[in-house]
């Protein structure tokens, strides 16, 4: 036991090292002088010396409006990517070019707004203001625009359809080997579990839920160790299909969250993932109070975590498509991934319901609205804000 739990240890401290590691690749920062580049060095307005200064994070949240001198070559694109509140505008020397309607997250190309433009030494001045709060200038940076559908011309310079950015693969490559050690350390110090779970023929067997650590799921560190492994994996292929984490809508309607690493979005959606997969037996056992069907929560709370642990070995494979064929087929990429995705989501629901029809009947009109309310409702929430939500 004490060698399993100093297993476990050090599992946490590999995560731990991951994030150090991605987190100083993605602090990397462009040149400072380096055209159609959009950059962190922002500026505030200082009224007594009526002087641009530093605008330092967390400092002067009285400060409504931030600006940034930035050099805009018309040759090419200058696409910018931002969060932005209902009520956020941009302005360029001054000029009012953008205004935002709703709160999301947009892309802008400055290089139409700048034509009619005077530079000042060669720069212009790009301010973001907001009525009410500051804005949110983490959020914003350069993106790589793909050219389908791009509307041209001043005033009109948002794409008319969703861009794919540009992602940091270091930050995904290191996370896959991350998985794939993990993957192997617990074939090796839970042989018995791993083999249980991850067999062809336990999958298709219903008595097969009474072995191993699934008689008794999320007990011990085993079950453990094997759900943070497959939230990871899951949290790594949504990181790839949401390239910022801002295109959550529902998550920025209450909170802005800026565009850290990748490393940052992978653990946020880690923690996510692992805390669904804990709370849902809470909610099962409520329900299932509520319903009067307590008999049935530990075969569908079983049968749930092991169909997502035994699809889930299979999520790194799509994530190295992604990292193969995204550049190229960047559309036909993120299909798969979203596929991906909802195929694992739809086939444990299937599962589900199978199993439970096992014990007692699913036509059974009362244990069909159970399985709706615990099963199908939460599937179709989850569905909309990860594959659905652009």
């Amino acid at each position: 036991m004490f060698l399993k739990f100093n297993f476990g240890v050090k599992l946490i401290y590999a995560l731990l090292l991951c994030i150090v590691v991605t987190g100083t690749i993605n602090a990397q920062v462009l040149p400072l002088e380096q055209e159609n580049t959009i950059t962190a060095d922002w500026l505030v307005y200082k009224s007594n010396t009526k002087e641009l200064i530093p605008y330092v994070a967390g400092a002067g949240a009285s400060n409504n409006a931030v600006h940034q001198w930035v050099q805009i070559t018309p040759a090419n694109a200058f696409l910018i990517s931002f969060a932005a509140t209902k009520g956020t505008c941009l302005f360029l020397n001054n000029q009012l070019i953008f205004i935002a309607d709703s709160t999301a997250a947009f892309k802008l190309n400055l290089v139409p707004y700048a034509q009619d433009l005077k530079a000042k030494q060669g720069k212009y001045l790009l301010s973001v203001w907001h009525p009410e709060q500051q804005p949110v200038v983490s959020s914003f940076k350069n993106a790589e625009a793909i050219q389908q559908g791009a509307v041209q011309g001043q005033g009109q310079s948002v794409l008319a359809v969703r861009v794919r950015e540009y992602v940091n693969l270091n930050a995904f490559i290191i996370f896959i080997l991350l998985i794939g050690l993990l993957y192997g350390a617990l074939k090796s110090n839970y042989p018995a579990d791993f083999s249980s779970l991850y067999s062809i023929n336990s999958f298709f067997r219903t008595n097969a839920l009474q072995e191993g650590f699934l008689s008794k799921p999320v007990s011990s560190w085993s079950s453990i160790l094997f759900i943070i492994v497959f939230s990871l994996s899951l949290a790594l292929l949504i990181a790839a299909i949401h390239t910022e984490v801002q295109h959550i809508q529902l998550l920025n309607q209450f909170f802005p969250v800026s565009a850290a690493g990748i490393s940052t979005k992978v653990i946020f959606y880690t923690v996510l993932i692992f805390l669904f997969i804990l709370i849902k037996y809470l909610f099962l056992k409520m329900m299932a109070f509520i319903f009067g069907l307590e008999q049935v929560v530990h075969l569908q709370y079983r049968e749930f975590l092991r169909t997502i642990l035994f699809l889930g070995i299979f999520l790194p494979v799509i994530v190295l498509f992604y990292m193969a064929f995204n550049a190229s087929m960047p559309q036909v990429i993120l299909l798969a991934s979203n596929l991906a995705v909802a195929f694992v989501l739809i086939v444990t629901i299937v599962r589900v319901f199978a199993t439970v029809n096992t014990k007692a009947s699913v036509l059974n009109l009362h244990l069909f609205s159970y399985l709706c309310a615990t099963e199908v409702i939460p599937l179709a929430i989850i569905l909309k804000l990860i594959v659905f939500n652009f």
